[in-house]
């Protein structure tokens, strides 16, 4: 559609239009008929008063003129002629005999009214009688009165006639006033209507129509307060509880499509991490052979006679073939899920063998281990040996990080038990902070370390429900936050 014609369509279905044509037209239509039909109605009664008006007169000056036409007496006639135009507004007066003759007149009059009808009816019946009729060119209501003798003998007609511009002048000046009132009126109440719906109904529909025109994916929720009329607030009600709708349908939609991303990535990563877990088991399968070959025939070469540098390179084959053996087991420790063997447990209790081994272990040689809130009953659902393996891994994680103080201490949530490790270290980068849980990824450098204990953790802790946080302590140091799940007791 064109935007001309559009606009067009607009202005033609609005409500003031629609108020107009069907409202304030009909009753400007009814108005002008109403006035077209009393102007009628005084037509006629106007009409009226000037039959009754000359048929006073002529009632006043028909008895003299009887007389003086009996007594034919032409002053006497002449002076009742003149005191008609004195008594009334008349345009003329005349006598007639019976015949139709004029005898005396004044003003404007006919000469002979032997031919007209009106008169001679007067003169058959005896009864008052008029019409318009035209007299020397002019339109005049022409008026006649039997003049009756003495003896009740019809001897004659008075003719009084009067002008009919003069009231037709009048009701032209009342015609005019009343189509200007009337224009004045219909402008007055189309006005009122336009500047009335405005006010009471169009401004609000406007600012409804520009708050609706806000609405738009991710900004369903009305803001503005309801205003206008009862149906127009009923109307923003509706709208509003659309766009709640809306917003809820969309929020909804977003947590679903974050809900299915997340399920989609965790798949993903469990398809990977048993991909990498058979690949795991395979090599460790293949490998475990040749390297107890490998460590049997050093201890055998360990046994013979020899030299201080044979002795210095089969401890090399020793630490190496260690080395190798711990990569394999750690491998099989982060892929290996053993959920069916979980049990209630004391994560205390846990803790404070993991502190012991942890004093024990090579990498926390020369470092304090320190201990906060470890008597605390910490019940929680987990499997042993991958619980306590987990915890000693961020354990010596920290220790290898720390300078001197690693501080391994207990809290409680609302419905987790928090496992806190702290060292004084120099901490992990924000950016590599979820890097450092993906198997084989290390911040050490090359042959310091293997990337798999971090990973073991993460592992461990999908397998139990729980998560880990990395973060800064108040030291500067890296702060590891292991959170497990609370024992719900059955």
């Amino acid at each position: 559609m064109k935007p001309s014609l559009r606009n067009a369509g607009q202005v033609f279905g609005s409500i003031q239009l629609t108020l107009v044509l069907s409202i304030v037209v009909p009753l400007l239509v009814i108005s002008g008929l109403a006035i077209y039909l009393g102007f009628g109605a005084v037509e006629r009664a106007l009409n009226d008063r000037l039959r009754e008006d000359l048929e006073l007169v002529a009632r006043a000056a028909s008895g003299p003129l009887s007389r003086a036409m009996q007594e034919k007496d032409e002053l006497v006639m002449g002076d009742s002629l003149k005191s008609i135009f004195r008594i009334g507004r008349v345009s003329g007066a005349s006598v007639f005999d019976k015949d139709g003759a004029r005898i005396a007149s004044l003003g404007l009059a006919d000469t002979d009214v032997g031919n007209s009808a009106s008169a001679e009816q007067v003169i058959n019946s005896g009864e008052l009688g008029g019409a318009f009729r035209w007299v020397d060119g002019q339109s005049v209501f022409s008026h006649f009165t039997p003049l009756v003798a003495a003896d009740g003998r019809i001897q004659g007609l008075l003719q009084i006639t009067r002008r009919r511009s003069d009231f037709h002048e009048l009701l032209a000046s009342i015609r005019l006033w009343a189509v200007s009132i009337w224009s004045a009126l219909a402008i007055t109440i189309i006005l009122v209507v336009v500047l009335g719906h405005y006010g009471a109904v169009g401004r609000h529909v406007s600012r409804l129509l520009s708050t609706m025109a806000g609405l738009a994916p991710g900004h369903w929720r009305l803001g503005a307060d309801p205003s206008g009329p009862r149906e127009l607030r009923q109307i923003y009600g509706g709208v509003r509880d659309m766009g709640e709708r809306m917003a809820r349908a969309e929020e909804e939609i977003q947590h679903r499509v974050i809900k299915e991303r997340e399920l989609a990535e965790r798949l993903e990563y469990q398809e990977k991490i048993a991909m990498i877990g058979r690949v795991a088991g395979g090599v460790a399968h293949e490998l475990g052979a040749p390297l107890n070959v490998i460590q049997g025939r050093a201890n055998i070469l360990a046994r013979h006679e020899l030299t201080e540098e044979q002795r210095r390179h089969l401890e090399d084959i020793s630490d190496q073939v260690g080395r190798m053996t711990m990569i394999i087991q750690q491998l099989l420790d982060c892929f290996r899920h053993v959920p069916d063997s979980r049990r209630p447990i004391s994560l205390a209790a846990v803790l404070r063998d993991v502190l012991g081994r942890a004093a024990e272990d090579e990498k926390c040689r020369g470092k304090r281990l320190l201990s906060e809130g470890l008597d605390a009953d910490a019940r929680i659902r987990a499997e042993p040996v991958r619980l306590e393996l987990a915890c000693l891994n961020v354990v010596r994680n920290a220790c290898q990080a720390a300078r001197s103080e690693v501080i391994l201490s207990l809290h409680h949530g609302s419905n987790e038990w928090e496992v806190r490790v702290d060292d004084d270290g120099p901490g992990i980068a924000a950016e590599k902070r979820k890097s450092v849980f993906e198997p084989f990824y290390s911040t050490r450098p090359a042959g310091e370390g293997t990337g798999l204990g971090l990973a073991v953790v993460s592992s461990v802790l999908k397998e139990h429900g729980g998560r880990i946080e990395i973060g800064n302590n108040e030291a500067g140091g890296c702060r590891m936050s292991l959170f497990w799940p609370v024992e719900v007791a059955e």
